[in-house]
């Protein structure tokens, strides 16, 4: 595997073991949300990923090299996978290494935050969630799912995408599920948001 794919894994790892997965244990809620860049629980536990690092309220831990668990007893909680709530999650296991390449980690965090800043400019009203089951930023408006993928079997880098709910023909409809560009290859993602949106209907 790509660095690119490897660290996509890990940090998709990081997002359900050991932020969506307690924070469910703990208040039913699996959403996260994109911060700064990187990505937080919205609810107790209070945790964020910031880089390679797990920032806490007492402060912070190095992620790469440690297996999830061992991250999770450093910091107090049980790592948590959600298999019981979906069932297309990233499969990775508490005793696996994490292994994250600090390009890498760059890129997909990037994405994520530019992302969540043309969400918000998009759709004021709506606030983006970064749902931990296909690791995406995104919202839903009038039966259109919009938002930013780290990439995935569709498309192994990062990708804005419009997907609207019923399908749609024409030229800008180029995935299965509606409208994917890489996000390097978008010089604005809040116009191609806005196009999908106009062509949606």
């Amino acid at each position: 595997m790509t660095a690119l794919t490897t660290t996509r894994r890990s940090l998709h790892g990081v997002a359900e073991l050991l932020l969506a997965g307690p924070q469910f244990r703990t208040s039913e809620r699996i959403e996260l949300r994109v911060v700064g860049e990187g990505f937080a629980t919205i609810t107790e536990p209070d945790l964020a990923v910031e880089g390679t690092r797990l920032r806490t309220p007492t402060g912070a831990v190095e992620l790469p090299g440690r297996t999830y668990r061992e991250v999770a007893a450093s910091i107090g909680v049980e790592p948590s996978d959600l298999a019981d709530v979906y069932s297309d999650g990233p499969s990775v296991r508490a005793d696996e290494t994490i292994e994250l390449d600090a390009e890498a980690v760059t890129t997909l965090l990037s994405a994520f935050a530019a992302g969540d800043r043309a969400l918000r400019e998009f759709a004021p009203d709506e606030t983006p969630v970064l749902w931990p089951e296909h690791f995406d930023v995104a919202i839903t408006l009038g039966a259109v799912n919009y938002g930013v993928s780290p990439g995935d079997g569709y498309l192994p880098e990062p990708y804005a995408y419009v997907g609207p709910h019923e399908p749609r023909e024409g030229e800008f409809w180029n995935a299965p599920f509606g409208a994917a560009h890489p996000v390097r290859e978008l010089d604005d993602l809040l116009a191609f948001f806005r196009e999908g949106q106009a062509l949606a209907g």
